[in-house]
């Protein structure tokens, strides 16, 4: 056989090569009847001689497959883009892993979009990011026809397939950093108001962990929203200093914010770590570029987006995956925190 480019490879060329029929090759590749371990074994080292990549719609029709995973995104004010984008990509490079494409949705569609989606061939399965906590597609994805995973929790996550960074803990390890520093009094800076207002479930968690563990080790704690802008920072720092003066440690839950926070703090009196410890949620990549660097927990967006995709896939194989994944939250020390000064 003449050789040809691996993308002009057919799979009757690839029939050929293995001395079977064109039904045996898309037997092996569809797995839908018992093939001899022999002859599968020919078929697939033909498929690696002659570097054969199987058609993704070929493998939908043997498979009765659309090879599609839909993925709700939350393009919605007081939503990060970047960390959104991170794990957009997360989910369509793991997609991709299992030969899967994916059909981007919004979430204003709402509940009607996902069943409109789920009720036609057009996907295998759903990926639903920025979960509520009373999340008005919760209802419709418990009976979809089509599997589903939830990147956040909702307040009720029974009969769903969820993961996430455990925020109530990643808002509780961050107290107890500060408080192991010595500090007594401590503030959240949160999310914009919008996102608290809409329940946003990743939110009100970080907040909750925050507040538990500051009861629980007994200082004085606050918890606000931050808008994202300069300005807004800014106010919302000068109001938190005159109204909480004895605050020595800040929590960051806004990745839009921290670099504000970063640049206003000195201006206000309040040098970092000196005056004031810092800790932010946010990627790495975000509190690495800061001076000082940030301590931080991270958010592991491409280890979420990918263990959405691997849950999604079990699921759509058979066996029922764990009903609750929640990722550690891990706390990197950098420059922006040190012991209170006395």
């Amino acid at each position: 056989m003449t050789a040809k480019r691996p993308d002009l490879v057919t799979i009757a060329d690839v029939a050929q090569h293995a001395g079977v029929a064109v039904s045996t090759v898309s037997y092996v590749l569809s797995a839908k009847r018992a093939i001899s371990a022999a002859t599968r074994e020919r078929v697939l080292a033909s498929i690696a001689t002659l570097g054969f990549q199987p058609n993704a719609g070929a493998r939908a029709l043997a498979s009765r497959r659309a090879n599609v995973i839909a993925l709700v995104l939350p393009l919605r004010t007081g939503m990060h883009l970047p960390i959104l984008m991170q794990l957009m990509t997360a989910v369509v490079t793991g997609a991709r892993g299992h030969d899967h494409d994916v059909l981007i949705m919004t979430a204003d569609e709402g509940p009607d979009g996902l069943r409109r989606v789920a009720d036609s061939s057009m996907v295998d399965g759903v990926v639903v990011m920025d979960v509520e906590l009373s999340d008005p597609r919760v209802p419709v994805l418990r009976e979809l026809r089509r599997p589903s995973v939830l990147i956040g929790f909702p307040a009720d996550p029974s009969g769903l397939t969820c993961v996430d960074l455990d925020f109530h803990r990643a808002g509780a390890r961050c107290v107890e950093e500060l408080v192991a520093l010595g500090h007594r009094g401590v503030a959240l800076l949160g999310a914009p108001a919008v996102v608290y207002t809409r329940g946003t479930g990743f939110a009100h968690r970080t907040r909750t962990g925050f507040l538990a563990a500051v009861e629980k080790a007994e200082v004085s704690g606050v918890a606000w929203p931050c808008e994202e802008d300069q300005v807004s920072v800014a106010t919302t720092l000068r109001d938190l200093l005159r109204r909480h003066p004895n605050t020595t440690g800040i929590v960051v839950h806004n990745e839009a914010a921290v670099d504000h926070v970063m640049r206003l703090l000195p201006s206000l009196g309040r040098r970092v770590p000196r005056d004031m410890s810092v800790i932010a949620i946010c990627p790495d990549q975000v509190a690495e570029r800061t001076r000082p660097a940030l301590s931080s927990v991270s958010i592991p967006a491409d280890e979420i987006g990918k263990q959405a995709v691997a849950l999604l896939m079990a699921k759509l194989a058979g066996p029922p995956p764990p009903a609750a994944t929640l990722l550690t939250p891990v706390l990197t020390v950098r420059s922006s925190t040190d012991r209170r000064q006395r």
